[in-house]
């Protein structure tokens, strides 16, 4: 991971491009209390930063890396492909989440393919300095696997409730996760989105005509509005309402 490496890169890039990186090897103490502060989460020193843009490829599946990144600024796509082709964006980690921790705890390769959903900033550590702190610390073990477990939880409780919605309500209930995770730096109120109808429809995943009708349709019903590759929530009362599904189709306006 420590780069752009993919096993399956045949899609476009864009113009995304790397914009820098830089070798550091900062010491940190050991803190348990879940500071702001993403520097003192591990008591190992990072072995080096990197910067990407939206849309680059941070990391493709099926490469065994020893080391494991944590999001220091922006958000990453993890995606996976879908038997018609489709791309399927399963997570969006963001600022302070962890990336192929539990592959380099397992010595397993990554299942999914990871790209910067917005200009990122990615902190590498080393994995074996990782797998030797959980086997000598159950403290710090039990932080770790516990992020990952509330991460599975989140996932399978998604993909569950999604099952039986209609679309309109999984897109409402998607924008409101996004926003939740954008509201999760405090620079920033969660009400403006940066996330094309590409991605859009490869995080619910739904074709990009159907998520097209019904972003329309939420445009005009003033519930949100947006230029390409930005959404902006609107009435956010309304976009609840929709997720849970207390708004009847004969309610929205033709």
């Amino acid at each position: 991971m420590d780069g752009v490496i993919s096993t399956r890169d045949n899609r476009p890039r864009g113009n995304a491009a790397r914009i820098s990186e830089a070798v550091t090897c900062g010491s940190a103490g050991i803190v348990y209390d879940g500071r702001a502060d993403l520097d003192h989460e591990f008591p190992f020193c990072r072995s080096s930063v990197r910067k990407f843009r939206r849309g680059e490829i941070i990391a493709g599946a099926g490469v065994v890396l020893d080391v494991f990144a944590r999001v220091q600024r922006g958000m990453v796509s993890a995606s996976t492909p879908l038997a018609d082709g489709r791309e399927f964006i399963v997570e969006i980690v963001p600022k302070g989440g962890l990336i192929g921790e539990l592959e380099v705890l397992r010595k397993q390769s990554l299942s999914l393919e990871y790209r910067a959903s917005s200009d990122c900033e990615l902190h590498y550590f080393d994995g074996r300095l990782l797998r030797d702190l959980c086997a000598n610390d159950p403290q710090f073990q039990v932080k770790i696997l516990s992020k990952a477990l509330a991460r599975v939880s989140e996932l399978e409780l998604r993909i569950i409730s999604n099952a039986g919605s209609s679309l309109r309500q999984r897109l409402a209930r998607t924008l409101l996760r996004l926003s939740a995770l954008y509201r999760m730096d405090a620079q920033n109120s969660g009400d403006e989105l940066i996330i094309s109808q590409h991605e859009l429809a490869a995080t619910l995943p739904a074709s990009r005509e159907k998520v097209n009708q019904c972003l329309r349709r939420l445009r005009e019903s003033k519930v949100v509005d947006g230029t390409q590759g930005k959404i902006r929530i609107l009435n956010r009362k309304a976009l609840e309402a929709y997720a849970e599904g207390r708004v009847s189709p004969e309610a929205l306006p033709r």
